[in-house]
């Protein structure tokens, strides 16, 4: 069997084992990047950038619908999903090919095909074995379906309702985490009737409390329906319909059943249980600096328990690219990481909840600065909210934010958590006005003890 050797050999090209790859590759290993798909993974041909694409699609269809109401006579005549989809498509393509050049141009060794890991440091594609000084395993998720729910015909996941060629009358979403949620926003634009279904109390259950609430409250003004703390117990597909029943004696009927209860980690088949690999339902086991059980092999991305987040990857494949160059990286704080959920309006946060800040810190501090007091947020006509947790006389811990756009307000707010800032560091920094962004400055100010755009 032909062998090859190289200094580091990556099992996945998602976000995780490109970024690995690169980073690798720009401080002189030799890198094999082994890929069965394309370069870029489900973030970019199936999950963030595509599912972005529809959500601007979605905002672009609200703005003209809504047109009036800043005295811009337009109007929606109608969805052309075609076209949707080639504007989305074509967003990818220029991603893809641009990734594709930046391999190319670092001289990594892109290995089309299926990979398997057969240890102790060597994986196998289609008879040929690649052996590095360290492996890297990124093989990414799967979007996940309920036992008993066989996908196919009206009942879908993600991956097909991205290529879904019209736009439902009615919409039953199984799942109300953040592609549930980001989803229902896209339908609801397109101005299908929409019901989402969340087993948990709450939408968004990963997020606090508090962004939950707003979220709830503005679907409902956006007319989606929020049936949660109920369970799913079947669907039965028909040829123009699904009807799903729910724990409740419910039935509802859609033209189209998005399943959307999350995602698992692709580690089935790709033979690391055979090779010795620690396993825990599922997810590859790993310490915090993402070292597996076997000496000298990694693991990065959704394959390790955490958040499923393309960034996360991204981040966990630059650490151990610079780990195994003996760069002594700081270990990644889970927490620090930012979380989007880019429905209308979006949720944006980063570091701890409130009760896991109460759990960590004992007393704490929470404030919660109405956008109804920022001038731009009054000229995008959004409601929502942005809520500061600091450590008792310590650090913000944590900031949750709802409202369009937010997430271009989370830079500043994970470099105020990751630098341990304190509400009186921030307060004197000025945001330029006027701008969403002076609502979290505001947010501060209020919580370092001197408010000005706040009642009371």
């Amino acid at each position: 069997m032909p062998e090859q050797a190289a200094d580091l050999v990556i099992l996945g090209g998602g976000s995780g084992g490109y970024a690995c790859a690169l980073r690798a590759a720009e401080l002189g290993m030799s890198v094999v990047l082994v890929e069965k798909d394309k370069l870029g993974g489900t973030c970019l041909h199936r999950g963030c950038i595509p599912t972005k694409a529809l959500l601007h699609a979605a905002e672009v269809a609200d703005t003209a619908r809504d047109g009036a109401a800043v005295g811009v006579l337009s109007q929606l005549i109608g969805i052309d999903m075609p076209g949707v989809h080639a504007y989305k498509d074509g967003v990818v393509s220029r991603l893809y090919k641009g990734l594709q050049g930046l391999v190319r141009s670092r001289g990594i060794d892109l290995v089309q095909g299926t990979g398997t890991f057969v240890g102790p440091k060597s994986v196998e594609v289609d008879g040929t074995v690649y052996t590095g000084r360290n492996v890297v395993l990124a093989t990414g998720s799967y979007a996940k379906t309920l036992p008993g729910l066989e996908i196919g015909g009206r009942i879908v996941t993600s991956d097909q309702a991205l290529t879904w060629e019209t736009v439902p009358q009615h919409v039953v979403i199984l799942g109300g985490g953040v592609i549930g949620v980001e989803f229902a926003s896209v339908y609801r634009s397109f101005g299908a009737e929409v019901t989402v279904v969340e087993a948990l109390p709450r939408l968004v259950p990963n997020e606090d409390e508090f962004a939950s609430k707003l979220l709830e409250r503005a679907f409902r003004r956006r007319k989606i329906t929020a049936k949660t703390g109920v369970g799913f117990t079947g669907a039965k597909a028909h040829d123009d319909r699904v009807t799903v029943s729910l724990e409740s004696g419910e039935e509802l009927e859609a033209d189209l059943l998005l399943v959307a209860v999350g995602r698992g980690p692709n580690t089935t088949g790709h033979g690391y249980e055979a090779a010795g690999v620690e396993m825990d339902r599922g997810f590859v086991t790993t310490d915090e600096r993402l070292r597996t059980n076997l000496d000298g092999v990694y693991a990065v991305g959704d394959i390790v328990a955490g958040l499923q987040l393309a960034h996360r990857g991204f981040a966990q494949g630059i650490f151990v690219a610079e780990d195994i160059a003996g760069l002594e990286p700081r270990v990644i704080d889970e927490a620090g990481i930012p979380r989007v959920t880019y429905c209308e309006p979006e949720v944006a946060s980063v570091g701890l909840t409130e009760a896991q800040a109460r759990e960590r810190h004992g007393e704490i501090e929470a404030l919660t600065y109405d956008l109804g007091g920022n001038g731009k947020s009054q000229i995008l006509q959004t409601a929502g909210a942005i809520r500061l947790i600091r450590a008792k006389d310590g650090p913000v811990v944590g900031i949750h934010m709802v409202g369009a756009r937010v997430g271009e307000l989370i830079g500043e707010a994970q470099l105020v958590y990751n630098w341990e800032a304190e509400p009186g560091d921030v307060a004197p920094l000025v945001h330029a006005h006027p701008t969403q962004n002076e609502a979290l400055g505001e947010a501060h100010l209020a919580l370092a003890g001197k408010p000005l755009h706040t009642h009371g």
